[in-house]
């Protein structure tokens, strides 16, 4: 992998020095640059002149709760003028009831700011990589508060058994449970979540419960 640039959007000048460290030590990452709030970071992506070219960071790390612009906001700003911008959400245990403007903001990733190092940097490696990255202790915790399914539009090509299936899914339900609750034999169910994964493009549960709130099928 080729070196990759790294910024980071966190008011906590203690933290931001301990990732900073952590990332320092990693073989692919490059420059890493620092802002202490959303403001900030905005400023750093404006061209210093007209015909400037502005350096656009391979990934951000982006705290959620900060002073003068939180990072919903930063994310909805910068991913509207640089849409190729890769940004990991920075979360704390308690901040569901942001997720979900997170995830509609753009956001590929969430990882708890007590993450030890792997999985930093498995998180870096797969959103690099185009895939999203959450954290199974955020997955989780999205699974336990998961509260309401409500009818959309947003589903694609998902028939309603599939919708259905995968509402289940994202309560936490195994494919046996699944098959139980809705009548069908369990070979059915696999059936479905193959077909799941396959029509929206997901790499497992955590990709499908992401797709369930992206698409309206579910709520926090």
């Amino acid at each position: 992998m080729n070196k990759k640039s790294v910024f980071l959007v966190d008011d906590h000048q203690l933290f931001r020095e301990g990732l900073k460290l952590l990332l320092s030590n990693m073989p692919f990452i490059g420059g890493i640059s620092e802002a202490s709030n959303g403001s900030e970071f905005l400023e750093a992506l404006q061209p210093k002149m007209p015909e400037t070219v502005v350096d656009i960071p391979d990934i951000v790390f982006m705290d959620i709760e900060m002073p003068v612009m939180n990072g919903i906001d930063t994310t909805m700003a910068a991913m509207d003028r640089f849409p190729q911008l890769k940004i990991i959400a920075l979360s704390m245990y308690g901040d569901e009831e942001y997720y979900t403007k997170m995830i509609h903001a753009g956001v590929k990733g969430f990882i708890l700011k007590n993450s030890g190092i792997q999985e930093v940097e498995d998180a870096i490696v797969n959103v690099v990589n185009g895939k999203n990255y959450f954290s199974q202790e955020i997955v989780a915790g999205l699974v336990l508060n998961l509260t309401k399914r409500k009818k959309t539009a947003g589903t694609g090509e998902l028939s309603d058994r599939e919708v259905e299936v995968l509402y289940h899914i994202c309560k936490g339900y195994s494919n046996k449970e699944i098959a139980d609750t809705l009548f069908l034999s369990k070979r059915t169910v696999d059936k479905h979540r193959e077909n799941l994964l396959l029509k929206t493009g997901s790499k497992n549960t955590a990709g499908l419960v992401i797709f369930a709130i992206q698409s309206g099928i579910i709520e926090l």
